[in-house]
């Protein structure tokens, strides 16, 4: 069945890689237990035990791997540094200010800009805790139908769901957190400063930029990139680690 089969697919938000012939034993085991999947059947056999469980089960497993995995994505990128040591979702300057950037940087003065950066993203590590409970929320409404659609869906399309499914919510979470944290911070302080540098440099034009509207978008985007990242890794890899629920449904 196919929701059984996007079940093998997502455990993998808790994986870390097999070697290349244990993946493909256990792939072809897996697979091989999915055609005796019945959507009438009101118990299933859960692959590689003989045992018989509820439908109930397999899908509260699939719903405890996308809550576990995401939860450690949120978790990762929480913490201080899980963006601005992450070349990959590092916040730079808005796309305004980087004509402040380089004339201060013309005249030995990029270091207000530099300070700035690393502002805006400890606001971004401080907000992304907010999104644990949307992704929570998103999974609970998850239906057969959105199963198929990521199953038959591209590479990414589990995150896209989060993606549709959460990012407005996920704004208006962060935005507060984000606009308290740059002050906290020191970020709307260092752009005051960078900004009153940048003024007293002849000839140069005039510019704004809204900073937490900037975090928020950088931010999500940085959330989201994660996810993709470890549904790429859910349909190549299988899993190596799982929680007493799943080892009991795919022991």
């Amino acid at each position: 069945m196919k929701i059984v089969r996007l079940m093998l697919v997502c455990l993998a938000l808790l994986v870390t890689t097999m070697p290349a012939a244990a993946s493909n034993s256990w792939l072809q085991k897996g697979t091989d237990t999915l055609k005796s999947f019945g959507m009438g059947e009101k118990k299933t056999t859960a692959p590689g035990t003989g045992t018989s469980l509820p439908m109930a089960d397999i899908i509260a497993g699939l719903k405890e791997a996308l809550t576990v995995g995401s939860g450690n994505v949120v978790q990762q990128l929480g913490q201080a540094d899980g963006f601005y040591k992450d070349p990959q979702i590092r916040i730079p300057l808005p796309d305004t200010l980087a004509t402040v950037k380089n004339a201060l940087d013309k005249v030995g003065m990029g270091s207000f800009a530099d300070d700035l950066e690393l502002k805006l993203n400890r606001a971004a590590e401080a907000a992304t805790p907010k999104a644990r409970d949307l992704f929570v929320n998103a999974i609970s409404q998850m239906t057969f139908e959105d199963a198929r659609g990521i199953l038959n869906g591209p590479e990414d399309a589990a995150t896209r769901y989060f993606r549709e499914k959460m990012s407005p919510d996920l704004a208006e979470a962060m935005a507060p957190v984000v606009d308290d944290s740059l002050s906290q911070v020191g970020a709307v302080q260092s752009y005051d400063k960078m900004m009153g540098q940048y003024a007293s440099l002849p000839f140069v034009p005039d510019v704004k930029a809204d900073l937490t509207d900037h975090v928020v978008q950088k931010g999500m985007d940085g959330i989201f990139h994660y996810m993709a990242k470890e549904e790429a890794a859910i349909r190549a890899n299988p899993v190596k680690r799982s929680t007493d629920l799943l080892k009991k449904v795919f022991q």
